[in-house]
């Protein structure tokens, strides 16, 4: 086993760092691209062109890694990779694009946070993880922190909005589900395996749910800003992004890396209003700072590592 020394090390974290920064950056981004998407193709036609992308990378990369050769899997694990496929795809996904569009993009990148709020509860609920007294009062934090920032939305009756804000919430417990239920199959399978295939399989009913929409759009004549937009959001935000994602929290662990995601809601909310003419009233700074203060205290107080992993993100 080859070692490397630890000034080695050092510019290697830097380098980690510095890229992690930059893909913070490039997700809170991600939402007001997908915004501006949406304006031409609207949620439907944008899974279904991004969930023929997908497969395309998927088994691009299978084939960089195994040739014609894919690693067969048994009957179980293939269950239990459609399951993550379809929660970790058709739902997760599906909703998270949903939301967007009914919501705001700094309200998007502030609810899909609260993800691991939902990992800690799934652990409980399975018995493989005791919260803590200080995890409890940060999850009762993050939920008033949620109420406050929505709480102009209700009292005005913007219930589209509100929709969307919950409905990722929803799509937030599901990326957690995913995350738990992933574990073990990464282990038996390797990430890329588990990725790629899980990909594949949920992309299936994505395209035939989205097909509809799909099909009506004029795709030769979409404007070129739109299409670097898609491509941005699959190719560089989700499918790249992910594994640079992966090989930042080999370098520098998890428990390091995954604070610096909550930089990912101030800099989607700073892009909304450059760009997008997004505007912030004091209350809901306040309920979003309490929400990220919460989730930061329920995920950071306890000790196990299961639980440290980022928030859902596409």
């Amino acid at each position: 086993m080859q070692y490397l020394s630890c000034e080695a090390q050092a510019k290697r974290s830097a380098i980690a760092l510095t890229a992690a920064l930059a893909l913070i950056v490039i997700w809170g981004v991600n939402f007001t691209v997908q915004k501006y998407v949406y304006t031409v193709t609207g949620p439907g036609g944008f899974l279904f062109v991004r969930y023929f992308i997908m497969p395309v990378c998927a088994i691009t990369l299978l084939l960089h890694r195994y040739g014609t050769h894919w690693p067969r899997v048994s009957r179980s694990d293939f269950w239990a990779l459609a399951r993550l496929g379809v929660v970790g795809h058709t739902l997760h996904v599906g909703m998270v694009c949903y939301g967007i569009h009914w919501s705001t993009a700094f309200s998007s990148s502030l609810i899909l946070a609260c993800g691991p709020i939902f990992t800690l509860l799934i652990l409980r609920l399975m018995g493989i993880e005791q919260l803590k007294r200080a995890q409890l009062i940060g999850v009762a934090i993050a939920f008033a922190g949620v109420l406050t920032f929505l709480s102009d939305k209700l009292l005005a009756g913007n219930w589209t909005a509100s929709g969307g804000d919950l409905f990722l919430l929803v799509a937030a417990s599901f990326f957690s589900y995913y995350t738990v239920a992933s574990k073990p199959v990464i282990e038996r399978l390797g990430s890329v395996v588990t990725m790629t295939y899980a990909t594949l399989i949920g992309s299936i009913p994505i395209v035939l749910l989205s097909s509809s929409a799909g099909l009506a759009i004029e795709w030769t004549q979409v404007p070129s800003g739109v299409w670097a937009g898609i491509f941005f959001g699959v190719l560089i935000s989700a499918f790249m992004g992910w594994l640079l994602w992966g090989w930042i929290n080999a370098v520098r662990g998890v428990a390091r890396t995954a604070p610096l995601m909550y930089l990912m809601p101030p800099v989607a909310g700073l892009v909304a209003w450059a760009f997008a003419g997004e505007h912030y009233t004091t209350i809901k700074i306040a309920g979003a700072a309490l929400t990220l203060g919460g989730v930061a205290v329920a995920q950071f107080s306890g000790t196990s590592a299961a639980v440290r992993e980022a928030p859902a993100v596409d």
